[in-house]
């Protein structure tokens, strides 16, 4: 699943009628008569106050919640709506609304969020990039006292993850939509989570495009003040050379311990389970690296 926290759809602009063409040609090609009347110029219809959705889904994920499309950084991901089925399609228009989090950069409140009386203290694990859901809800199942918050903005990953949590009656489970950054920088109170998963985020292999890549120092910055004493950064990739940034990145970053200090990388956790992508993966030969870090 090489997903990544992946630039939102921008809102359409809104179409203004043209007006007649230099040299006094009108948009039909044919030239007004002197001293003919002109036409009023039409006004441009006003745009939109609201971002608006996908229009198969019209309470479901907005493409930009946050309107992030002013905001010049380099983006590591990009919206993607692709091919749903219908199953995921209904799982996402009967529990968006109840189980879906636009991330607008509203503050978020995790306890009213996952809304279950004693929820103050529900322990929240943030994963970023979660593909199509399938490892998500096994160890949401495996873990049910722990809320797992899942970010992506792929849609059919979206309406899966929802459909399994609903099939398997996963309570402790939200997804989110949107940019991860803007959920990191001004939604989260501090010390608000109990731990952070990012794996088999997009390696982007080439070096033209490393800056794109999710685990980077100003990416830490903003997540390990959200950490709770004790709180787990968990990242697993299967591209080494992306492997060996991570350690460096994670190993450099205040506040943050290696979990396995001698040998740098961890032995795979058994509670993070084997993905399809994973297994892929291990059959062409590349080697999965695991890194557990601990918030000081």
């Amino acid at each position: 699943m090489s997903s990544s926290p992946q630039t939102p759809v921008d809102a359409a602009a809104a179409q203004v009628t043209p007006g007649p063409r230099e040299g006094g040609e009108s948009p039909h090609g044919q030239r007004p008569v002197d001293g003919a009347a002109r036409p009023e110029p039409q006004q441009a219809p006003q745009a939109q106050t609201q971002q608006p959705r996908w229009p198969k889904f019209p309470a479901g994920p907005a493409p930009d919640p946050a309107g992030s499309r002013g905001e010049h950084r380099i983006r590591s991901f990009h919206a993607r709506r692709g091919r749903i089925t219908q199953a995921q399609a209904a799982a996402i228009e009967r529990h968006w609304d109840a189980w879906g989090v636009e991330l607008d950069g509203s503050p978020l409140d995790l306890a009213a969020l996952f809304g279950a009386p004693g929820a103050a203290d529900l322990p929240v694990v943030l994963e970023i990039g979660f593909g199509m859901g399938d490892a998500t809800a096994r160890m949401a199942a495996a873990d049910p006292i722990t809320g797992i918050l899942a970010v992506d903005v792929h849609t059919p990953g979206q309406g899966n993850l929802l459909a399994l949590a609903d099939r398997e009656g996963l309570t402790n489970v939200r997804v989110a939509n949107g940019d991860a950054i803007v959920l990191l920088r001004d939604m989260l109170p501090p010390a608000s989570l109990a731990g952070l998963r990012v794996y088999f985020p997009d390696p982007w292999p080439k070096a033209k495009h490393h800056k794109r890549r999710l685990i980077q120092p100003e990416f830490l910055a903003l997540v390990t003040p959200l950490l709770r004493p004790g709180a787990v950064v968990h990242c697993a990739t299967d591209w080494e050379p992306y492997a060996e940034q991570m350690l460096e990145v994670l190993g450099a970053a205040p506040g943050l311990a290696n979990q396995h200090p001698a040998e740098g990388f961890a032995p795979r956790p058994e509670f993070r389970p084997m993905t399809k992508f994973e297994r892929q993966g291990l059959a062409k030969g590349h080697v999965v690296r695991d890194l557990l870090f601990t918030r000081t």
